[in-house]
């Protein structure tokens, strides 16, 4: 799946990201699907939850790739 993201606020936060878009059903398990390491934020290996995603970053896994713009 790839797919653009306009954001229209600030940031969002990763596990909200995941939810929104569909490559989680829940939050919970956004947060799991996190945890255990599946997701890339512009490359690297993501842990935290409630990261921040902001405007031209990059979400990544398997399956998966979300461009988040600005709306």
């Amino acid at each position: 799946m790839n797919e653009t993201f306009q954001l229209r606020n600030d940031y969002i936060a990763l596990c909200d990201l995941l939810k929104t878009c569909s490559v989680c059903e829940s939050g919970g398990a956004a947060k799991h699907f996190i945890a255990e390491g599946n997701v890339k934020v512009d490359g690297q290996v993501e842990l935290r939850k409630t990261c921040k995603i902001r405007p031209s970053q990059t979400v990544s896994g398997e399956g998966f790739v979300i461009r988040v713009t600005a709306a």
